[in-house]
């Protein structure tokens, strides 16, 4: 976990994340990782605030106490963060809660939930206890095996993290955070889709002899492979731009990886399944399914290739370095 060693973690950084997702992927793990690591990156933009509070919720999940989970969507709002209807309401020191948000990743199974809002027409985050009144929580299983929750606040106590004024900041930056991450858990499903697809085209026989002898199903591994090896290298570029202090920077570099991971998850599970397993790659007798049905969440997760893409045109360019004319 990426808490910071003051809370008893290892204060993991993007690459070292990089490491850990890739595995993930690689594994098909369904365990509520990726929710809790997006939530302790929300806790600790916001600490500063509320540093004691959040403090002790750091220092609990690096124990394995508890789990958390960040509230992006809502139902209309398809992939716009800011197109927020959950309210809050302050009531003295305290504040309340109203709205619904849409698939939340383990919502069900967090002990906390980070959830973004609107106040005074400002976007605020607030953290909201699962045992807190007012909460009804509605679970089900997406498609790829994991589990989802739709949640509906009805003046509902929460807690306000972080500065009025770094409140939609924070959010874009915790989902870029968290569409990182996606990205490396992509690259370790690709990595094992293309493995699988190989070592199936060596059993599988036709006209005598094994398909992988077959030139153009040989075009089509090595497609699947560029596609798997640009993702790859965007995706460290993304890590390396994570940290940067370059909002815009920062965004384009995330922006890119999403939309370039998205577009290899497509084309590399289209041709794994639809073209080299052929009708055994939609069974979910086989691991090949699994990784395309998760890839094809990761890619429509926190906006899918044309969201991203039209993302990066918006943002400014990267800097060029000035150099010398000669």
């Amino acid at each position: 976990m990426p808490v910071p060693e003051a809370q008893g973690g290892f204060d993991g950084g993007p690459v070292d994340m990089l490491v850990v997702m890739q595995e993930l992927g690689h594994a098909l793990v369904v365990e509520p990782y990726w929710a809790t690591a997006v939530g302790i990156e929300a806790l600790w933009l916001g600490m500063e605030k509320a540093s004691a509070f959040t403090g002790d919720l750091l220092a609990r999940t690096a124990r394995g106490e508890i789990r958390l989970a960040v509230a992006f969507n809502e139902p209309h709002a398809r992939y716009d963060l800011f197109d927020l209807r959950t309210s809050a309401y302050a009531d003295g020191e305290h504040f309340t809660l109203e709205g619904t948000k849409s698939v939340v990743q383990h919502g069900a199974q967090a002990d906390y939930w980070i959830v973004p809002a609107r106040i005074d027409g400002e976007v605020a985050l607030f953290v909201v206890r699962k045992e807190a009144v007012n909460v009804r929580i509605t679970e089900y299983r997406t498609i790829d095996g994991q589990r989802a929750a739709t949640l509906v606040f009805d003046r509902s106590p929460a807690m306000r993290l972080g500065e009025r004024e770094t409140g939609a900041a924070t959010l874009e930056r915790i989902a870029d955070y968290a569409s990182f991450l996606l990205c490396a858990e992509a690259l370790g499903a690709l990595d094992a889709l293309n493995r699988a697809t190989i070592e199936y085209t060596k059993e599988r026989q036709q006209f005598g002899m094994p398909i992988a002898r077959f030139q153009a199903l040989q075009h089509r591994m090595v497609d699947m492979l560029i596609h798997t090896e640009q993702a790859r290298s965007i995706t460290y570029l993304a890590a390396a731009r994570y940290t940067g202090d370059d909002a815009a920077t920062r965004a384009r570099a995330i922006s890119a990886a999403k939309a370039r991971v998205g577009q290899a998850a497509r084309f590399v599970g289209q041709q794994a399944v639809q073209q080299l397993h052929g009708g055994m790659g939609v069974t979910n007798e086989l691991p090949a399914a699994h990784w395309f049905k998760r890839l094809s969440i990761i890619e429509t997760t926190l906006g899918d290739v044309d969201h991203h893409l039209a993302r990066f045109a918006s943002l400014p360019a990267f800097p060029i370095p000035k150099t010398d004319a000669h």
